[in-house]
């Protein structure tokens, strides 16, 4: 069984890096397009509902139904979608450059509840990731020369943010101890369905909609990837250290989004964002190469 599951944390993160780097690269098409990042998060929510289904098939239709699952479920799904539903107001309130480097640091978060309540540790070659990974993730959003303007009023969204998704990082690591994968990621998908309202009351229907098939039905094929992404990531918890998981994902995403920026896209990344590239790429090499980073068997991680 431990040859099983030796790797497959893994296998399932870099998954995630790939699929939310992708994403990450052309997530902003669909609004600049003229379709709002409000309905984008609602066609998220729906692009959660296909691997649900295919994992609970997968799973024989047996949803884990007991308190501790739901609640583990909804509180995943609920800080990750009330996350992002937050991250709508701060950013139209305060500069991106500033805003997503704080959010960035959520990795922090993670790794101290995972070493104190847990008691994960990790050996030196994860240590040092580690700390790579922290110090590369503010990089890939900061823009100096922005207009910061004057108002701190996206801050205290911004750090809740930030501690919502750090929390829920933990919190995916904790359920996937007392209950499936599959149920997870189907409660986590039922939480984000739950928000989608909000987001459509949200939108602003009086500006101009772009209802063609480069707004609503690019937005499905690129947030498909994200749903995907966040589905591998749910198993790359159950079967890897969450001080491990988290920073190699947070860091290993933007790697990946500015490497396709640069590739495809013709971006040509500053100073700052190549010392990034080069930090995030060494963390997420140290990360893979970790062999305590495994969970000991399968057992442990259900």
């Amino acid at each position: 069984m431990t040859a099983v599951s030796s790797r497959a944390w893994l296998v399932n993160a870099l998954i995630t890096v790939a699929l939310w780097g992708i994403w990450g690269a052309f997530s902003g098409l669909s609004p600049q397009r003229g379709f709002p990042e409000t309905l984008v998060y609602c066609v998220w929510a729906l692009t959660m509902i296909p691997p649900a289904l295919v994992v609970l098939a997968q799973a024989g239709w047996q949803l884990d139904r007991s308190p501790r699952a739901i609640g583990y479920g909804l509180a995943i799904g609920l800080l990750g979608a009330g996350g992002q539903m937050l991250l709508f107001y701060a950013v139209a309130r305060g500069p991106a450059y500033l805003i997503f480097p704080v959010i960035s640091l959520s990795p922090v978060v993670t790794i101290a509840l995972s070493a104190a309540l847990i008691g994960e540790r990790t050996g030196r070659l994860g240590a040092i990731g580690i700390i790579l990974a922290l110090l590369a993730l503010p990089t890939f959003d900061f823009a100096p020369g922005g207009a910061a303007g004057t108002s701190l009023t996206w801050l205290v969204p911004a750090l809740i943010v930030m501690l919502c998704w750090g929390v829920q990082a933990y919190f995916m690591k904790a359920a996937n101890q007392v209950t499936s994968a599959e149920s997870i990621f189907v409660y986590m998908t039922i939480s984000g369905l739950m928000l989608a309202p909000v987001a459509w009351a949200m939108t602003d229907f009086r500006a101009p909609i772009n209802w063609g098939l480069d707004g609503p039905w690019l937005a499905v094929l690129i947030q498909s990837l994200n749903a995907i992404g966040a589905l591998t990531l749910v198993f790359a918890f159950r079967y890897g250290k969450a001080i491990i998981v988290a920073p190699l994902a947070n860091a290993g995403a933007p790697l990946a989004t500015a490497l396709l920026s640069l590739v495809l896209l013709g971006v040509v990344p500053g100073p700052l964002k190549t010392l990034g590239i080069a930090l995030a790429l060494i963390a997420s090499l140290l990360l893979a190469l970790e062999p305590d980073a495994e969970a000991k068997s399968i057992g442990e991680a259900i």
